[in-house]
């Protein structure tokens, strides 16, 4: 297994991966395939800079992501920048779950965010994936999280 920051090239790869995602046990209407991967990887594209994957990768295929979501807080008095992430659509295929995958891939998130100095990163987790968050370090309330480097 390979964790990374995935990038451009990834941008069709992680729209099949999406689309997996949001069909996985839907009973709405899912979305045509090929318009739908196609029109995610022209989203991914122009976000570049807002929203970022962090990938794990089994014999050259995408099998799990974590998007960190990035913005921008209002300067205080410093007038530095003030950036902080949320972390969105984690997934993991079905056949790759119980591996350690999401784990693998909000841990790099985390190291990413650390190093690029988020002031802090939050979730909104469900029951079952919110032990993930809090092995990562996330603290908070059952639902919305939060995680800040060490000083």
């Amino acid at each position: 297994m390979i964790v990374r920051r995935g990038d451009a090239d990834d941008a069709v790869a992680l729209g099949r991966l999406r689309l997996r995602a949001v069909q996985h046990g839907s009973t709405e209407v899912t979305p045509d395939g090929e318009t739908f991967v196609a029109w995610f990887a022209d989203w991914f594209r122009t976000r570049l800079g807002t929203h970022v994957p962090f990938v794990a990768e089994e014999d050259g295929t995408l099998v799990a992501v974590a998007w960190l979501a990035l913005a921008e807080r209002v300067p205080g008095q410093t007038g530095r920048p003030r950036l902080f992430g949320d972390v969105q659509a984690v997934y993991v295929v079905p056949e790759a779950r119980g591996r350690g995958m999401a784990s693998a891939v909000v841990r790099a998130l985390l190291a990413d965010a650390a190093a690029t100095g988020l002031e802090h990163v939050t979730v909104h987790a469900n029951e079952a994936a919110a032990g993930v968050y809090r092995r990562a370090g996330f603290e908070g309330d059952a639902m919305w999280l939060r995680w800040a480097p060490a000083p």
